[in-house]
């Protein structure tokens, strides 16, 4: 029924005289979709259907997507980017209480044994890791939206190193941000604390370093938005959150004042920031 609205909606928004020639247009790419001929309907979106029906086609796509997810969790969040980078803008979307436990529930574990999310279904094909759902979607959908990995392997080098480093961020900014919640009471430490807080700051001083190098107004891996932006920009989020002193490390602060306004960014902030948008202290001192 949803799609059927619209696809009447954007059929007699976009020519309504030509329905019927309109319609047959639809049932081939909704033929071509289903069957998963990807490169042909590549092929026919760029070469016989008219660009009224871009939109037709992304609604046939993000139908057949399910997302799991919980507000303030970066793995999240970085596969919603993706999600609205791709034009994928009308994925079934279920967002799940951490705090209720219910990433822990039947339905999600029927998907992924770990109890984790995001869990990401796209028709058939399971995908329960962040970073892999975002590189699925890049290479479902490459001919769609954004190209997130450049075609030079010089670039594509750059965006790679950054995805992955930003796992060695996230891991030491988690033992400081979360160190409470993490570590229990009779084994908390102030020495163990004070090293986290000394291996976070080296890595920041790091990651200015890298911003430092790229002229003004760039991303993580240069002058266009990619991969190593999607993946990496909710966890600077998070740092900003909890204090990170942007006048200490003013291009990360820029990054995040650029990446922030980017729509696909806007699309997705985490609902839980927008009811409550103070900022924390945590690792101000940094």
């Amino acid at each position: 029924m949803y799609l059927s609205v619209c696809l009447s909606v954007c059929l007699s928004a976009c020519c309504p005289a030509e329905g019927a020639a309109d319609v047959s247009a639809v049932r081939m790419l909704r033929a071509l979709y289903s069957s998963g001929t990807v490169s042909v309907v590549e092929q026919t979106e760029r070469a016989v259907v008219p660009l009224r029906f871009l939109l037709v086609l992304s609604i046939l796509m993000a139908e057949d997507i399910l997302l799991y997810w919980g507000s303030g969790s970066p793995p999240c969040w970085r596969v919603m980017i993706a999600l609205e980078e791709k034009n994928l803008h009308g994925y079934k979307s279920k967002p799940l209480s951490f705090k209720q436990q219910e990433h822990k529930g039947p339905e999600v574990l029927a998907l992924n044994p770990r109890g984790q999310i995001p869990t990401f279904k796209h028709g058939d094909i399971v995908v329960n890791e962040s970073i892999a759902a975002c590189m699925y979607l890049e290479s479902r959908f490459k001919s769609q939206g954004s190209q997130l990995m450049p075609d030079s392997v010089t670039e594509q080098a750059l965006v790679l190193q950054r995805m992955f480093e930003c796992i060695t961020m996230q891991k030491k900014m988690y033992d400081v941000v979360f160190y409470e919640w993490f570590v229990p009471e009779g084994e908390r430490h102030e020495s163990a604390l004070k090293r986290n807080k000394e291996n976070l700051t080296t890595e920041l001083k790091l990651w200015e370093s890298y911003m430092q190098k790229l002229d003004k107004g760039s991303y993580l891996a240069g002058k266009s938005f990619s991969m190593a932006d999607v993946v990496c920009f909710p966890y600077i989020a998070l740092l900003v959150w909890f204090g990170l002193n942007t006048e200490r490390y003013p291009r990360l602060g820029e990054y995040y004042e650029l990446v922030k306004e980017r729509p696909s960014v806007k699309a997705s902030w985490p609902p839980h920031r927008l009811e409550n948008p103070q900022n924390q202290d945590t690792i101000k001192g940094l």
